[in-house]
């Protein structure tokens, strides 16, 4: 039996904080530098700074130096670890309430292809994240979702390691794919554009009168990594598990889970 008179959670007490609690809600949804974190919340940039020291000591969130300007950092609230917090917060209350959450999948159904989401993942080589981001979506939806991927400098072929990844890992074929440039998408209406890559993200072109929803996801190229033989291949896991752990917390806002009918 627990004692009335315990301390309430750490997660709760940090996210109980009205902007600190916007911080995180505004990092659920991107990838954001502080200054706009700053024009997002609309409270001085110290005060920012400060909460985001706090966020991140706890270890909800997680800062990136940009690959654009190294000056800057890219702050990326992690939401699995955030699924955690939460869970372990509700079975303090009560066990019962202390399942770990995990994010719906619907099973596909072709009556729900109609009017699929359209998803453009977007980096600068189009070889490594961006392919790798696609055919994960792609896989983890079944049709349910229209998705395809492109690059403000196109590689000439999808990188060695990337293909191998996704076929040892996640039993998906991308060998035949070939990398493609940005400029042969415009035109074209998305509904979500999500880039990959820090440099990519400041020259994204414009998608026409109808906007779609631009998310960012900074995260390293690991073709950087990359050495003779098979020394970069460890990144290229690192990396795929990472888009794939975004990708599922991604699933529920593209693929609402069917609502049931009450008899």
């Amino acid at each position: 039996m627990r004692a009335s008179g315990a301390a309430a959670p750490p997660f709760v007490r940090l996210a109980a904080h009205p902007l600190r609690w916007k911080l995180l809600a505004e990092l659920a949804a991107s990838d954001y530098r502080v200054r706009e974190l700053v024009a997002r919340v609309g409270r001085p940039q110290n005060l920012v700074s400060y909460h985001l020291r706090l966020l991140r000591g706890a270890g909800l969130v997680t800062a990136r130096r940009s690959s654009f300007d190294a000056r800057d950092s890219y702050y990326h609230l992690d939401l699995e670890r955030c699924a955690h917090a939460l869970a372990g917060a509700g079975g303090a209350l009560h066990p019962a309430l202390g399942l770990a959450p995990a994010p719906p999948l619907p099973p596909p159904s072709p009556a729900r292809t109609a009017g699929r989401p359209l998803v453009l993942f977007a980096c600068t080589g189009n070889s490594a994240r961006s392919p790798i981001a696609e055919a994960l979506l792609r896989h983890r939806t079944g049709g349910q979702v229209e998705v395809t991927s492109a690059g403000s400098h196109p590689k000439p072929r999808i990188h060695p390691s990337a293909v191998r990844v996704l076929r040892e890992r996640y039993g998906v074929d991308i060998s035949g794919r070939r990398p493609q440039h940005l400029d042969t998408l415009l035109g074209r209406r998305f509904d979500h554009v999500i880039s990959l890559c820090d440099k990519v993200r400041e020259v994204c072109p414009d998608f026409g009168d109808d906007p779609p929803r631009l998310v960012h996801w900074s995260i390293p190229d690991p073709a950087a990594a990359t050495g003779p033989g098979r020394v970069g291949h460890p990144a290229f896991v690192r990396v795929a598990a990472e888009i794939d752990t975004r990708i599922r917390y991604l699933l529920p806002l593209l693929v609402p889970a069917p609502q049931e009918v009450q008899p």
